[in-house]
């Protein structure tokens, strides 16, 4: 009722033959770390430098935003933290790093609901 399977045996190798496709992964493989190197790392990077820039930059008068969104004037700098003026008699303290940006006149206009004109 049942027959006996056998498997075909694999072609013995010559000796110092490579395994076929071996010689196309380590080119494959650079082009695809140059492609993660171009479109992912070296923007990451220069984000956090102009960053890391625009954060060693504040200084007190400066309008900034925090990451939870609070606009505020820097009234005072003390080495990692900053004092925010959130409103006439409100002063907050921050870390440097809750900042995540600092307004400039276009985003002050944005704010305020006026029309920007380039």
């Amino acid at each position: 009722m049942f027959t006996t399977a056998y498997a075909k045996a694999p072609n013995p190798e010559k000796p110092g033959q490579k395994a076929p496709g071996m010689g196309n992964i380590l080119p494959m493989m650079i082009v695809m770390f140059v492609i993660i190197y171009f479109f992912m790392i070296r923007p990451q990077s220069k984000r956090q430098k102009e960053t890391k820039l625009m954060l060693e930059n504040i200084k007190k008068g400066d309008k900034v935003i925090t990451s939870g969104g609070i606009l505020g004037l820097v009234t005072a700098i003390k080495g990692n933290i900053v004092t925010l003026k959130i409103s006439s008699n409100a002063e907050v303290d921050f870390k440097k790093g809750a900042i995540s940006s600092v307004v400039t006149q276009e985003v002050e206009k944005e704010l305020k609901g006026e029309k920007t004109t380039k």
